[in-house]
């Protein structure tokens, strides 16, 4: 596939969905203001915008505060939990279960690997909980010492409530075998999620069977009357596959997976260090 091919009529679509990470964020995690400006101009049209992303709420709150102005709706954590960015207000929440958790966690160790969980604990003050104190190693970067909403604790699977999801680090093919394992015994429990297209690691991750950016979609675009069809997506990794694939007009950014590609209907011309968005969606919407 080469540029934006679209000779659809615009005034079908709705919503836009974007990722976050290779997509909305440049590699300094920067929203450039040709990606604000268009997005803005989109918000003037009344066309609703909502960010996908497999980062927790408050990070993706923090990362989108350039475009607060358009009152993005937040899926986080791969659709796994959904807030209205201007108030914070829960709109949708899937959890994993304690039982399940317990299943992938003694698993994993049998592989020497060990998750930080995302929890639903944002009114708490924190977001992520993890048990090795060296974490900086243990979790290939995932964690910054300045990040001051993560908890370390010892797991205690069933006793751990809220799991929004568990993520585990290190080379793409032994979290596939790990994956592929986990695959057989899942039995329709938990989603599973392999993430290549990040920095120094790849990132496989567990969650609620209903835990996917395309099903929390479903559910929130169903809720403000918004039809599969008329949702223009732009993603750049695996965890976008469905997204791409089942939204009315899918885009895989340039600097996409092979997959999230191959799933796309076409590839924006631009990367996301070049306010690809930008330049896909001013194409589609006729926006200088």
């Amino acid at each position: 596939m080469g540029g934006i091919i679209y000779t659809g009529d615009v005034m079908s679509y709705k919503m836009v969905v974007l990722d976050l990470d290779g997509t909305l964020l440049d590699d300094e995690k920067k929203i450039s203001k040709n990606n604000s400006r268009i997005l803005y101009e989109l918000n003037k049209r009344n066309i609703k915008i909502a960010i996908a992303t497999g980062r927790n709420y408050y990070m993706a709150k923090q990362l989108t505060e350039e475009i607060k102005n358009v009152n993005p709706v937040i899926l986080a954590n791969n659709g796994a939990i959904i807030r209205y960015s201007h108030n914070d207000e829960l709109v949708e929440c899937n959890y994993l279960s304690p039982a399940e958790f317990k299943k992938i966690y003694e698993e994993g160790l049998k592989y020497n690997l060990n998750p930080v969980l995302h929890v639903d604990e944002y009114a708490n003050g924190y977001d992520l909980i993890y048990e090795r104190e060296d974490y900086e190693a243990a979790y290939s970067g995932y964690l910054n010492r300045n990040y001051n909403r993560a908890r370390m604790m010892k797991f205690h699977p069933e006793n751990i409530n809220n799991i929004l999801s568990a993520c585990y680090f290190g080379e793409y093919d032994r979290l596939c075998e790990f994956a592929g394992v986990m695959e057989e015994l899942k039995k329709g429990s938990f989603n599973i999620i392999c993430n290549r297209n990040i920095s120094r690691r790849a990132l496989l991750e567990f969650l609620n069977p209903l835990g996917c950016k395309w099903n929390a979609l479903k559910k929130y675009s169903a809720q403000v009357k918004v039809l599969p069809e008329e949702i223009i997506s732009i993603g750049d990794d695996n965890n976008d596959i469905e997204l791409l694939k089942n939204s009315g007009f899918g885009i895989a950014m340039k600097n996409g997976t092979e997959e999230s590609i191959r799933a796309a209907k076409t590839v924006s011309v631009y990367d996301n260090n070049n306010s690809g968005v930008y330049y896909a969606l001013s194409e589609i919407f006729k926006i200088v």
